[in-house]
């Protein structure tokens, strides 16, 4: 009992008071008491109103499946809970499927000694975790569920728990960076045992199983030659990190799908605002060292992205004879920037055409998601339908300059979209302006940019009083353009100092404005504004004006804004051969020596020639990509074998090319297939790209064949490892480019092969005659480095796993 004691006052002093157990108890024999009443009752009204049994069923199916779905979440939650928890030998021991980083990047290294400091100073970082809820996130959260008509939303009780984040690995640069800084990113992750509690339109509810994962940079710059040696961090996500949690209490009863994710959305995005790129949280160590230094934005490119069109997706919507079709859009995010496309009606090919930009702060580790949703009119993307997702390795655009690229998309049963991509960095050579507006020009888009403007204000002082006898609470709100930026409220005050950077994009910096207004949060009355014109930069060294005051227009005598002001000019996207990734060193490729056309064409798992096609699919052996780029493939392997020039031997990247025609019709005379295959660790997933099929034997000329690719993952052979593709009208030589992909951990991928059967969709009664097999055993290569292969089509084996 001592112990226990000991315990209990312990725990005592970071938490608030909470309810006895005994109490708890009562309430909870007291709410399942009123719920059976309540479910007998309705049954009874039913029958004694003599309603339609649908009355009852219709809630009935809804509780099941919410049931469901809490039941789901619950234990991925108590997983991930357990994680946290247990040792990190225990973890690995009991999910060899789900192993952390460092264990297949060297460059990756175990954190324990961090891990044992964050457990001992979690107690006290609850005071710190109270006041920045309190402060931060719970007004930018009521303002959100505002729009959604939820209000009043406060928190109440804020206790972390004693379950410390946990470091899953951290990775330091020691390339490609100034020597002026140290970066490292931090996978961080967190299932703790928290208790949060909160009132929203007078219902009181609770947050627990709090679950948060994400790759967090941390930025040390600049060193210095005083302690502490780093005038300042730069903490951030590069990517939004992953949220999930469990209502509890009176709301539960909204512990629904639609409010759920309305709530996790606008934590999400409060959490974007703050701490994910180009959002970065600066911290000063140093008072040598200039506030401008560590809150500049630092742009270092831009991402201009084409949505073109999207095929095959799935029908969501219902009609009176069955599936009907859907109504799609497009959610495209990188880190904080989000776009949305409109939806289109009735379209399962839908063509959008839309055009957006990104602005880029870290090239190296940023992901482009695309995800596809299913309108639903008046019922809010809470209850859209989902079409599924792609992802996308900013870097691997960067490499190419300009990239289109049909993608997959995950979690969906069929669809793929079609993206063009292209990279655009960033000049300070007025020269280059011109260019960039003849890009704009020839796009016929007149909302694509020219330069990026990025804006840094300190200050302000001397504001005049919006009250008599009353100093006032003034905010910013930074415009350029469509593009409006609100600065925090600094209460009671007529100098107040925001320390705050952002960027914008400009399309026409000659003519563009920078409009800044110094508004009074009490009464909304205008303290002053301040008109640029960004054509004053093109005359300034470097494109930059230092740090300066500047008096404000239509505001006191002596009011001024401290800012300093940066202009980069968007220069025509261009191949950087030079970008490298940190990666593990590739071996080498042994030379091979030069051989018929026909040997290259078609090459055999022992022969050792299988190497990737192109200098460009050398670029996707690193782990950190999540696809492989099908048109970088075939732009390479499109080149018949006889046409290429002839290669010296000090020339690799050409001698391994793979041609993308043949002309045998393979050792069964059933045809060809050219495959592309590729297993990223740091994914744990194994790629299948089906480029082609040639030379399928026509055996009767009135009764062409309409091909399709249908593979299984095997042994194991279940719905849930089947992929297809679609199906080619008439072709002995059909075309698809479709990808797909499969989650094995490393320790299986020896184990397992895949089975790729091509069929005909012209048989009898609907049937699907066998055209021809290959099976794909994973032991015979190495795939992590992409391969593309031809592979000889066989009589169709027995089915077996």
């Amino acid at each position: 009992m001592a112990s226990g004691e000991d315990s209990m006052s312990e725990n005592s002093k970071f938490a608030l008071p909470v309810s006895s157990d005994g109490d708890n108890n009562v309430l909870s024999m007291i709410y399942r008491f009123f719920k059976k009443v309540s479910i007998v009752g309705a049954v009874y009204l039913v029958g004694y109103m003599q309603w339609s049994v649908a009355w009852l069923i219709g809630p009935v199916i809804l509780s099941v499946l919410r049931d469901q779905w809490r039941r789901e979440n619950e234990y991925r939650r108590n997983i991930a809970k357990v994680a946290a928890i247990s040792s990190e030998k225990d973890v690995v021991l009991a999910r060899l499927d789900d192993l952390p980083a460092w264990v297949f990047f060297p460059d990756v290294e175990r954190a324990e000694w961090l891990n044992r400091i964050l457990l001992q100073v979690w107690p006290n970082v609850n005071h710190y975790a109270r006041t920045l809820l309190k402060e931060s996130i719970e007004p930018a959260v009521a303002e959100s569920l505002a729009n959604y008509k939820l209000n009043g939303f406060k928190f109440e009780r804020m206790i972390l728990g004693t379950i410390a984040p946990r470091v899953g690995g951290v990775k330091v640069y020691d390339k490609n960076l100034s020597r002026n800084e140290i970066i490292m990113d931090i996978d961080l992750f967190y299932a703790g045992d928290c208790d949060i509690s909160f009132v929203l339109q007078r219902i009181r509810g609770g947050i627990k199983d709090l679950q948060i994962h994400g790759m967090m940079r941390v930025v040390m710059k600049p060193l210095i030659s005083k302690m502490p040696l780093v005038g300042g961090l730069q903490v951030f996500f590069l990517n939004n990190p992953s949220i999930d949690f469990n209502l509890v209490g009176a709301a539960d009863v909204l512990d629904m799908p639609g409010f759920s994710d309305i709530l996790r959305r606008c934590i999400v995005e409060q959490i974007a605002r703050m701490m994910v790129l180009p959002n970065k949280l600066p911290i000063k160590l140093s008072d040598e060292i200039p506030t401008v230094d560590l809150r500049m934005p630092e742009p270092e490119g831009v991402l201009r992205i084409h949505l073109v069109q999207a095929q095959n997706l799935m029908r969501k919507d219902v009609s009176m004879i069955g599936k009907g079709k859907s109504d799609p859009y497009a959610i495209i995010t990188v880190g904080a920037q989000q776009w949305k496309t409109k939806h289109i009606d009735n379209d399962v090919n839908p063509r959008w055409d839309y055009w957006c930009e990104a602005i880029i702060s870290s090239r190296k580790s940023q992901v482009l998601q695309c995800e596809l949703w299913d309108w639903d009119p008046g019922m809010g993307i809470q209850n859209d339908d989902y079409l599924g997702r792609c992802s996308l390795d900013i870097s691997q655009v960067v490499r190419a300059g300009r990239l289109d690229t049909w993608q997959t998309l995950q979690q969906a049963k069929h669809g793929k979209v079609l993206l063009r991509l292209s990279w655009h960095r960033l000049s300070s050579n007025f020269s280059d302006l011109r260019d960039a507006l003849t890009e704009t020009q020839l796009i016929k888009n007149a909302e694509l940019s020219s330069a990026v403007l990025s804006v840094y204000i300190d200050s302000c002082k001397n504001l005049p009083n919006a009250r008599a006898q009353s100093k006032p609470d003034p905010y910013l709100q930074v415009t350029v353009g469509k593009k409006t930026e609100n600065t925090a409220v600094q209460m009671r005050t007529d100098s107040p100092v925001y320390e705050i950077g952002h960027s914008f994009l400009v399309q026409h910096p000659e003519v563009d404005l920078l409009d800044i207004k110094v508004l009074d949060q009490k009464t909304g009355s205008s303290l002053g504004q301040l008109t640029y014109g960004i054509a004053a930069l093109l005359k300034q060294n470097d494109l930059t004006m230092l740090t300066q005051p500047i008096s404000l227009q239509k505001s006191g005598p002596e009011s001024k804004i401290l800012l300093a002001l940066q202009l980069k000019i968007l220069k025509e996207a261009q191949k950087e051969a030079d970008y490298e990734e940190e990666a593990p060193p590739a071996p080498s490729p042994e030379p091979v020596p030069a051989a018929p056309a026909e040997v290259v064409d078609a090459p055999q798992p022992t022969n050792g020639d299988v190497s990737p096609p192109a200098a460009e699919l050398k670029n996707i052996e690193d782990g950190s990509e999540k696809s492989i780029p099908v048109e970088q493939i075939t732009r390479e392997i499109d080149i018949p074998q006889e046409s290429q020039p002839p290669v010296e031997r000090e020339t690799p990247k050409l001698v391994h090319r793979t041609s993308s025609l043949t002309t045998s019709a393979g050792e069964a005379g059933l045809g060809r297939i050219l495959l592309s295959l590729r297993y990223s660790m740091q994914n744990q997933t194994l790629y299948v790209v089906v480029h082609k099929i040639m030379n399928i034997p026509l055996k009767d000329p009135t009764n062409v064949p309409d091909p399709y690719v249908k593979l299984y993952l095997l042994p194991g052979r279940s719905k849930d490892s089947k992929r297809k593709t679609v199906v080619v009208k008439d072709s002995c030589m059909p075309e698809y480019d479709e990808q797909f992909e499969w989650v094995i951990p490393l320790a299986e991928l020896h184990s397992r092969h895949v089975e790729v059967t091509v069929a005909t969709h012209k048989g009898f009664l609907g049937g699907s005659p066998v055209i021809g097999q290959v099976i794909v055993h994973l032991n015979e290569y190495d795939f992590r480095e992409a391969k593309t292969l031809w592979f000889d089509l066989l009589p169709e084996m027995t089915p077996r796993d």
